[in-house]
């Protein structure tokens, strides 16, 4: 098939389109660069079946697909509010045209939404029928509610055009390719680690967080797009709950570094407990994490070391 991911050169998304093109689909790529970058799709950029566009899609874009993942949105705080009406846009105008496009070559959208519909939750773990906890006038809002109006778009235009969409909530994902200043606590804490400053834990260090390698989570996306049994949404994400002090104390140990732990402020909103359940994903898709935490993230300070190094 000829699939279009936005927001391909991220994180996620390049690990989505590196993952298609071993499948032997045909590949568009197409990401403005604003939080990602041309390395993470290096590998593959001269593949002849891939095709990288420097596109925003808050801008229309036609091209003629089979399959669309729409993972095109800053995903950590310190990007996302960087410019919070940017990312205001890119969830609800970007998705707009991403939905007008699937109606037009009438193809299958996959939106990649996020936990963090769920707001700061008071059930716990959180289910797809829960609806959340969310300010909406917070600095987080921009995310938070972008991404829940990106959902009622998605089930509009399904309901009102029939078009054929799917909706995955992405948990806490890490891996290779996460940016070294994107602010999420993976990344932070391998990368103090490396220097040997101190981590920085928010907080008490006792809020939990539940964390899924992105191979794992790769595939719990096509898994969703692939199937004709649900739209969703589906949760997608490792039940294993961890409070973010072990986390700490576990890259400190797999990286045998001497740092020590500076505790700040819980930042407005930041939720104090997340874990999804996965029931959903693993009736329907046949599809739960394989990469333990430990081995996972072994093989991100094996990225992050190399990567500073160079």
């Amino acid at each position: 098939m000829r699939v279009l991911v936005t927001g391909g050169a991220g994180f996620i998304g390049s690990h989505l389109c590196e993952t298609l093109l071993l499948d032997g689909h045909e590949v568009i790529c197409a990401d403005n660069l604003f939080t990602s970058t041309k390395e993470n799709i290096y590998s593959f950029l001269a593949h002849p079946r891939f095709e990288f566009l420097r596109h925003d899609i808050i801008h229309p874009l036609f091209v003629e697909v089979d399959q669309i993942y729409n993972m095109a949105c800053p995903a950590s705080p310190i990007h996302y509010q960087y410019n919070p009406v940017k990312t205001v846009k890119t969830n609800v105008i970007g998705t707009l045209y991403m939905l007008g496009l699937a109606k037009l070559v009438t193809a299958r959208i996959l939106q990649a939404s996020t936990s963090e519909v769920y707001g700061d939750p008071q059930v716990h773990p959180q289910k797809e029928d829960y609806w959340g906890f969310v300010n909406p006038i917070g600095p987080r809002s921009c995310y938070d509610e972008g991404k829940r109006v990106a959902e009622t778009l998605m089930m509009d235009y399904h309901r009102q055009n029939g078009v054929e969409v799917r909706i995955a909530r992405i948990f806490n994902t890490y891996g290779p390719r996460m940016s070294v200043d994107d602010g999420r606590v993976v990344s932070n804490l391998i990368v103090q680690a490396l220097k040997g400053e101190p981590l920085t834990l928010y907080g008490d260090g006792e809020q939990t967080r539940s964390f899924c390698f992105v191979s794992d989570l790769v595939l719990g996306l096509k898994a969703l797009m692939d199937q004709d049994s649900t739209i969703g949404p589906v949760n997608l994400g490792n039940p294993h709950e961890i409070t973010i002090r072990e986390l700490a104390e576990t890259i400190l140990e797999l990286t045998e570094s001497s740092s020590g732990i500076e505790y700040r402020p819980l930042p407005v909103d930041d939720p104090v407990r997340r874990r999804p359940d996965i029931s959903r994903a693993r009736d329907i898709l046949g599809w739960e994490p394989r990469v333990g935490l430990r081995e996972g993230l072994a093989a991100t300070v094996d990225y992050f070391r190399s990567h500073l190094e160079s």
